[in-house]
C-alpha cells in the first residue's frame, strides 16, 4: 500500500498541473478523480493512525530531521486532512456545474483548487516550523488567485487586501520562526517541545508572540478580520467555501498545533487575551451578519462569529473536552459552512440577485436548497443533534467545570445570535413575492452537493465518538 502521507501532497500536486497544462477551464474531471482518490487515502491514514494508537512518521527521500524533511500525521492532523478530503470533494462536484463555460472565474480554479489543497495536506502534515512556513505561503496564493480569479473591479481589490494580510501574517510567522531557530538552531517540533519551557530566554517568547500574532491575522480573528468579508463575500460560490471551510481553519489548526507542541511553556499568557478576542468576534460578526443586506456577506460575516468558538478553548485546554470541542468546532463549521455557501450560490443563480431582500418566495421554488440552508444554520446554531451542538456543549461543560462561567455565557449568546441571522434569511424566503421572476434553471448537482455538506454537518453530531477516538488514540 502507498504510504498517504506522501501521496495526500502528491497527488492534488498531480491533478493541479494537469490542468493547468490542459488550459483554461479544463481539468474537473482529474480534480474530481483525484479527491476522490485523496478521500480514500485520508480514511486510510486515520485508521492507520487509530490501530497504531500513535504518532507516524515518514522521513522524505530517507532524509530525517535535521538535515531532510519530516512529515507527521497524529490524531489531529489527520482529522484534519479528512476534513479536507471532505470538503473539497463535494465542493469539486459543485464547482464542475456552478461555473458555466467561458467564465473568467473558472479559467484557473482547478490547478488553483489543487495547489490549494496540496498546500493545506502539506500543512497537516508538516513536522517542522520552516515547512509549515513554506505550506502556509502555498495555500496562501493559491487562495489570493481564486479570490481575484473573477477579474472583476472589486474581486481584485478583495484579492489585494487579502494578500496584504496573509503576506504580513506569513512575514510575521517568519521573524518568528527565525529567532527560535537562532535560539535553538533547530526547527522541528518534536526537538524543539524538551528544549523550550518557562524559563526559555526572551527572544523566544517574542518569537511565539509573533508567530502566533501573524496567524491570528491569517484566520481573521476579530479584530484582524478586515479582509475576510470582502473575499468570501464577492468570491464564486464555490471558492468562498473552500476559503471559509478550509482554508482560515489551516491557520487556526498552526495555533493550536504550537499551543499544544513547542511554545506550550511561553504561550499559555495569551489564552485568556485569544479567548477575549473569540468573544468578541462572536459578538461583533454576529451584529454584522444580522445587519448584512447581501446575502453572501451575511454568511462572511457569520465565519467570523463562528471562528470565534475556536478561541474561546485556549484557556480550558486543560481539560480533555477542550480540545475536542474545538476539533468538533472546525468541522461542524467548515461542513456547514461549505454547505451554507453553496445554498446560497444556488440561490443566487436561481434569482439573479445576492440580496436577503431578494429571497421573498424561494422556498416554494427551491426547497431543498432552503433546508440545506435550514440545516446548515442548525448546525451553526448548535441545535442538538449535530456536530455544533456536541462542539458547544463541550465548550460549555469545559468551561463550567473550571469554574469560567463568562465563557459558558458567551457560547450559549452566541448560538442565540445564530439563530437571529439564520432565521432572517429563512423568514424572508417563506415571504410571498406577488411579482416574482420565475426562477432560472439550476442543476440538480448543485443542491444535492449543497445539501450532502449541510446534511454532514448535522449527521456527524451522531457519529462524533469515532472522531474523538481518533484525537485520543492518535494523540
Amino acid at each position: 500500500m502507498p504510504d498517504p502521507t506522501v501521496w495526500l501532497i502528491l497527488l492534488p500536486l498531480g491533478w493541479a498541473t494537469l490542468a493547468f497544462l490542459l488550459g483554461p477551464g479544463r481539468g474537473a474531471w482529474a480534480a474530481i478523480a483525484g479527491l476522490a482518490l485523496q478521500l480514500g487515502l485520508a480514511f486510510g491514514l486515520a485508521r492507520e493512525v487509530g490501530t497504531a494508537g500513535r504518532a507516524l512518521a515518514h522521513a522524505v527521500g530517507g532524509w530525517g530531521a535535521p538535515l531532510g524533511i519530516d512529515l507527521g500525521a497524529d490524531g489531529l492532523s489527520a482529522a484534519m486532512l479528512l476534513l479536507a478530503q471532505c470538503v473539497a470533494l463535494p465542493l469539486a462536484i459543485f464547482a464542475r456545474s456552478y461555473f458555466k463555460a467561458g467564465d473568467p472565474a473558472t479559467a484557473w480554479f482547478w490547478p488553483l483548487t489543487g495547489f490549494l489543497v496540496a498546500g493545506l495536506n502539506a500543512l497537516f502534515l508538516s513536522a517542522d516550523l520552516f515547512n509549515l512556513y513554506v505550506t502556509l505561503e502555498l495555500v496562501g496564493l493559491a487562495a489570493v488567485g481564486l479570490v481575484a480569479a473573477g477579474g472583476g473591479a472589486p474581486q481584485v481589490a478583495a484579492a489585494l487586501r487579502y494578500l496584504f494580510a496573509t503576506m504580513v501574517g506569513s512575514g510575521a510567522y517568519l521573524i518568528g520562526v527565525a529567532l527560535i531557530y537562532g535560539s535553538y538552531g533547530t526547527v522541528s517540533i518534536a526537538t524543539l517541545v524538551p528544549l523550550v519551557t518557562a524559563e526559555a530566554p526572551r527572544l523566544v517568547w517574542i518569537a511565539g508572540a509573533l508567530m502566533v500574532a501573524g496567524l491570528m491575522l491569517k484566520s481573521a480573528l476579530f479584530p484582524f478580520h478586515f479582509w475576510l468579508p470582502p473575499a468570501h463575500g464577492g468570491a464564486p460560490a464555490p471558492v468562498s467555501a473552500l476559503l471559509s471551510a478550509l482554508v482560515v481553519k489551516g491557520s487556526f489548526y498552526l495555533i493550536l498545533r504550537l499551543w499544544l507542541g513547542p511554545l506550550q511553556a511561553v504561550l499559555p499568557a495569551f489564552a485568556w487575551l485569544l479567548a477575549a478576542l473569540g468573544s468578541a468576534a462572536i459578538f461583533w460578526g454576529s451584529w454584522q451578519a444580522i445587519r448584512a443586506a447581501r446575502l453572501k456577506r451575511l454568511i462572511a460575516y457569520s465565519t467570523v462569529a463562528q471562528l470565534g468558538y475556536l478561541f474561546l478553548i485556549f484557556p480550558l485546554l486543560a481539560h480533555p473536552l477542550a480540545l475536542r470541542a474545538g476539533v468538533m468546532q472546525v468541522f461542524a463549521h467548515g461542513l456547514a459552512k461549505a454547505g451554507m455557501f453553496a445554498a446560497a450560490g444556488v440561490l443566487i443563480r436561481a434569482t439573479g440577485q445576492d440580496t436577503v431582500a431578494g429571497l421573498a418566495g424561494t422556498v416554494a421554488r427551491l426547497p431543498l436548497t432552503l433546508f440545506t440552508f435550514g440545516l446548515a444554520g442548525m448546525t451553526l446554531m448548535g441545535l442538538p443533534p449535530s456536530s455544533g451542538f456536541l462542539a458547544k456543549w463541550q465548550i460549555i461543560e469545559a468551561a463550567l467545570a473550571q469554574g469560567h462561567w463568562p465563557i459558558a455565557v458567551v457560547a450559549l449568546a452566541g448560538g442565540l445570535l445564530a439563530a437571529v441571522y439564520v432565521f432572517r434569511v429563512l423568514r424572508q424566503a417563506f415571504l410571498l413575492a406577488p411579482a416574482a421572476p420565475a426562477a432560472a434553471a439550476v442543476p440538480r448537482t448543485l443542491e444535492w452537493s449543497a445539501f450532502a455538506l449541510a446534511a454532514a454537518s448535522v449527521l456527524l453530531g451522531l457519529r462524533g465518538v469515532e472522531l474523538m477516538q481518533l484525537l485520543e488514540r492518535g494523540a
